[in-house]
């Protein structure tokens, strides 16, 4: 998805550019970083249920995604994948909102988040095992030795290639609704060419195709969120726990 750049920052000899879907991250940052503890540490009654929402969602993650895929020393992981989760899921949703725009539908980010999780896999694996012993066991064990050679560079691709179809998976699942909602609306503009009569009957099956889609996308941006993180923490939990 085309991200216009609006502007440039200028920091000494880099020039960073300002785009709508950097605008986007910066404000899910924004919410992790302010609205987040201010929700969790305010005692208000009124915030209660988002104060709900936010722990049912971290304990989901502790207990039905990080502990069953990397054991007990996963526990100290949760504050990442938490944090990986939420942020996946802002970013998609503030893409269903007038005027913004899904972060997650650049490449560039689903790209910088992929890397994030390759760094994880190699960090915690190399952490639990050691440097020789991670990648001693890339191999699995019992293969002929003649066939270690072989073997040994197609696990390291492995570990580039999971990483890579993470971001692909990403991108592709939330700018393909972006691109059906595109469709569904410009049939008003197509069968309108034919007369105002036929632009006028196809107008409300177009409109209600798109919110639709849009509810489906809803689903969509909680779903990827999760298959993400998921996918994280299956993969870390391999890279820690070899067999």
């Amino acid at each position: 998805m085309v991200d216009h750049v609006w502007s440039w920052v200028v920091l000494g000899p880099l020039r960073l550019p300002v785009s709508k879907h950097l605008l986007m991250m910066g404000i899910a940052a924004l919410i992790l970083l302010v609205v987040f503890p201010l929700l969790i540490r305010s005692r208000s009654a009124a915030l209660a249920p988002f104060r709900s929402m936010i722990e049912i969602g971290v304990l989901f993650i502790r207990d039905e995604i990080v502990l069953p895929n990397m054991g007990s020393r996963g526990a100290g992981y949760v504050g990442y994948f938490a944090t990986l989760f939420f942020f996946i899921l802002i970013m998609n949703l503030i893409g269903l909102v007038p005027y913004g725009a899904t972060a997650t539908g650049n490449l560039a980010v689903t790209g910088g988040l992929a890397l994030t999780t390759f760094v994880l896999i190699n960090f915690s694996g190399i952490r639990e095992q050691g440097l020789v012993g991670y990648f001693s066991h890339l191999v699995p064990k019992g293969i002929p030795g003649w066939l270690y050679p072989l073997m040994f560079p197609i696990e390291v691709l492995g570990l580039f290639i999971k990483t890579f179809a993470l971001c692909i998976r990403l991108f592709a699942n939330m700018i393909a609704g972006h691109i059906v909602i595109l469709v569904f609306i410009s049939f008003i503009f197509i069968f309108g060419s034919f007369g105002t009569a036929v632009g006028l009957g196809v107008a409300p099956v177009s409109v209600g195709l798109v919110l639709f889609t849009m509810l489906l996308e809803l689903l969509v941006a909680f779903l990827q969120a999760y298959v993400f993180v998921m996918l994280t923490a299956i993969f870390t939990g391999a890279a820690m726990h070899p067999h």
